[in-house]
């Protein structure tokens, strides 16, 4: 019998923008497109708190400047088993003159010493992005 019940992985994702007008992005290993520094939230964590952990251990970047929650929605990565996340978008600024590095994921998630190699897209962009994290990047400012 189906279980009509499908649960949700809370998530936290990033938009991390300098300059007001470029986007801190990278092309991960396992999907097509580019992708945002994210996470799951862990159970104890909020996903403000989830936020600063996903993008320190993600991107190594450790001060999030003017942080505002933009949405939150429930999206479905694969319909047959159903996966299901409710994700969690913010957006925050970053000072950095980095354009471009490589970051080893640290944590104790799957990504765990796999190479992000991030570079600032800049804003608007009709790029795609894997798993759908392009959804609201027109909500930024």
């Amino acid at each position: 019998m189906y279980n009509s019940v499908v649960p949700c992985v809370p998530k936290v994702c990033a938009y991390l923008t300098r300059n007001g007008c470029e986007l801190l992005v990278f092309e991960g290993p396992g999907h097509d497109g580019l992708q945002i520094p994210k996470g799951t939230i862990e159970p104890s964590e909020s996903p403000r708190d989830a936020l600063e952990r996903e993008v320190w251990e993600e991107s190594g970047l450790t001060t999030l400047q003017n942080v505002e929650h933009l949405t939150s929605d429930v999206w479905t990565r694969r319909r047959a088993p159903p996966k299901r996340y409710h994700r969690h978008f913010f957006h925050a600024e970053v000072d950095t003159d980095r354009d471009t590095w490589t970051h080893v994921v640290t944590g104790d998630g799957d990504e765990q010493g796999v190479e992000f190699t991030y570079f600032w897209l800049e804003l608007p962009t009709t790029r795609e992005f894997a798993l759908a994290l392009d959804d609201y990047v027109h909500l930024l400012p």
